[in-house]
């Protein structure tokens, strides 16, 4: 049988599958793969048993209102014993686990249609406080029926404070906006019981991640439709539906495009704007308005999902029933692509690296060649500088990291990787000489990660590239997808973390990120994740460097880093955002003062925090004065395609609201004076 190994440098999914195997018999095959091939394994002990415990009750109930303080009670005597149930290979106590959810699920579902029956008040004398931390259990039922009242009257008030900012229009309609809001709501709350409900594999699978993830945060187990939805993720061509969706001010998913030759486009029927009310697969019915979205995106990523039955919703109110299958595709959301970008005299080309993607899954290009081919395009043009933008790129393939490393260096090593027994090895590019030795600008934030960051540090170390952005995740270390059963047709798997990766200077991103040469702003950057987040992540260390290689010289360069930072300092909108973040930060990072259950506070609540967001719309949506032309062969073959008119449209709009492109520009005619 050929063995099935996927090297994989990429950001976690977290998703849940399922086992048709005794939940011990899939676990000791875990831990035994684990304390054999993982990077730095960890003892079986009462350290695991604690983590493990505490990750696997956040996964299970993550703000602490499904489960009461006498539930948790009573499984504390686990707290200190799963190392020895793993030893020993006996996993009924998973049974109390799933018993006490599944009581604690059917609870909230009685609770939530019992409060509906009773009169309900729409104020109270009582408060209500968000907060970013999960709150302590409450001690029982009752006091769990009470929270949820309080819940459930705020978001009725806070629907009726978003339907209008005049106040006094909302206060003389308020008894007739309480009826159609107080309907809306509990149907929201009851959707939600749907979503909790997990099947006793489903539920083992998610103590599977728990245990996985004690070793690192980039250990998964996988089931075969996790597998598949994974490497989907790196793959230019994917098995697609044909739709495009998004989920719009109302949670509801939309059809955004709906994509030329696919089945969705044969059937005549979808247009963009369309909404999915319902999906049927097999016997199993999902009404949207309930299903978790991690259920709706691994029916439209998996290849286990191929034929569907869509119940959709016109704009008209029309309802229709379409039959779609699956079949592979280009997915150009996932693919390379390049601009022109102009100014003055000087044409800059401008290339976006969604992911390094490879030959995986239903894959048919790999990004190396694509960049290099985009590279060519706008060589043609006779573009003066390159801006390379792995913004938002969370990684994937580690021979296609080397290999585009490789195109724009002479020659020489590129990274040193590090097994568990401690056996170095300095990856080199297998190619002399470079596709492309101009100025150029790299761009990174903190979601550019893994593979992301591969490819940036050599940029930095040779002193190939000004980088730009924001300070990186912070993950280097590697994966391989390993089966946990030799049969021919494998249905488990675990992503297990064998290697880390090293700068060639020794020095290593891991939970630290990478230091961009120019720091630019950027909306959000303190609530972006970063490895350092995660308790288990690898511990940041330095190695013996590569004692040589050559790096590039241009005398321009360290002048225009000054310039640029100087010219940063100095932009009004990069202040703006600074100024937001801090707001942002406080919001989301400090105690919220509790909010008084009456319409007139929550009022004043809800248009405060709708203030901050328009001008957070407003700055993320503002167009800079940056000229974008497709390069001279696209304009060519795009010509009579409709779908890639406006698939252009959307991102050149992108393009122009993206303020370090603005400063990359800047940076490559200081490189070139």
């Amino acid at each position: 049988m050929k063995k099935i190994v996927f090297l994989v440098l990429a950001l976690p999914l977290f998703v849940f599958g399922q086992s048709d195997k005794n939940p011990c018999e899939t676990l000791t095959r875990i831990n035994l793969l684990i304390q054999e091939q993982h990077y730095k394994s960890k003892a079986v002990d009462d350290s695991l048993s604690v983590s493990v415990y505490d990750a696997f009750l956040k996964e299970l109930d993550d703000d602490n209102r499904l489960l009461t303080e006498l539930e948790i009670n009573q499984l504390k005597k686990h707290r200190f014993k799963i190392d020895d149930y793993v030893k020993s290979e006996n996993c009924d106590f998973l049974n109390e686990f799933y018993k006490a959810y599944t009581t604690s699920v059917e609870r909230y579902s009685s609770t939530i249609e019992a409060i509906k029956k009773e009169p309900f008040a729409f104020q109270s004398s009582e408060s209500i406080q968000f907060s970013k931390k999960a709150f302590p259990y409450v001690k029982d039922g009752t006091e769990l029926k009470k929270l949820y009242k309080k819940r459930i009257l705020f978001h009725i008030l806070k629907d009726i404070s978003e339907i209008s900012k005049n106040k006094d229009s909302l206060v003389a309609n308020f008894d007739k906006l309480t009826k159609t809001s107080k309907d809306k709501i509990f149907e929201t709350f009851a959707c939600k019981s749907a979503s909790f409900q997990l099947t006793q594999q489903e539920f083992n699978s998610k103590f599977f991640a728990a245990f996985c993830h004690y070793f690192d945060p980039h250990t998964e187990y996988f089931s075969e439709s996790d597998k598949s939805s994974f490497l989907s993720a790196v793959s230019a061509d994917n098995l697609t539906f044909g739709m495009l969706i998004s989920i719009n001010d109302k949670d509801e998913i939309i059809v955004d495009q709906v994509i030329p030759g696919s089945s969705a486009y044969f059937t005549e029927k979808i247009d963009e704007g369309d909404q999915i009310i319902k999906i049927k697969y097999l016997n199993e019915e999902y009404n949207i308005a309930c299903a978790s979205m991690q259920k709706v995106e691994t029916i439209f990523s998996s290849g286990e999902y191929k034929n569907a039955e869509f119940t959709m919703r016109k704009k008209s109110g029309a309802l229709y029933n379409v039959q779609l299958t699956k079949k592979v595709m280009k997915d150009y959301d996932n693919n390379v692509y390049s601009y022109i970008l102009k100014q003055e005299n000087s044409k800059i080309g401008y290339i976006r690296i969604p992911s390094f993607y490879a030959k995986f899954e239903n894959g048919k290009t790999n990004v190396s060649d694509d960049v290099i081919r985009e590279i060519y395009k706008l060589q043609e043009d006779k573009i003066s500088g390159l801006i390379i933008d792995v913004q938002n790129n969370g990684g994937g393939s580690m021979d296609e990291a080397v290999k585009l490393t490789g195109a724009f260096i002479d020659a020489g090593p590129v990274a040193i990787m590090n097994n568990r027994k401690k056996q170095r090895q300095t990856l080199k590019d297998p190619n002399r000489g470079s596709v492309y030795s101009g100025p150029l600008v790299v761009l990174i934030n903190g979601f550019s990660a893994s593979a992301s960051e591969f490819y940036t540090n050599a940029m930095q170390d040779y002193g190939r590239a000004v980088v730009i952005g924001t300070p990186s995740f912070g993950k280097a270390s590697m994966q391989r997808i390993y089966p946990l059963s030799f049969e021919d047709n494998p249905t488990e798997f675990v992503k297990l973390t064998i290697e880390e990766f090293y700068r060639i200077t020794g020095k290593s991103n891991q939970t630290i990120g990478i230091t961009p040469d120019v720091k630019i702003p950027l909306l959000f950057e303190g609530q972006m994740p970063r490895e350092t987040d995660y308790k288990t992540a690898l511990k940041n260390d330095v190695i013996e460097g590569v004692s040589r290689f050559t790096a590039f010289s241009n005398p321009l360069k360290n002048t225009a880093i000054e310039n640029s930072k100087k010219r940063v300092e100095a932009n009004a909108d990069a202040k703006v955002i600074s100024d937001l973040n801090e707001v942002i930060d406080k919001l989301y990072d400090g105690s919220l003062a509790p909010i008084l259950l009456e319409f007139n506070n929550v009022f004043t609540d809800v248009n405060k925090m709708n203030s901050l967001w328009v001008t957070i719309k407003e700055l993320s949506e503002k167009q800079y004065p940056i000229t974008v032309e497709r390069n001279s062969v696209d304009i060519e073959y795009q010509e009579f395609d409709d779908y890639l008119k406006s698939s252009n449209t959307e991102k050149i709009k992108a393009l122009k609201s993206n303020f370090p492109v603005l400063e990359a520009i800047n940076i490559i005619n200081d490189l070139n004076q």
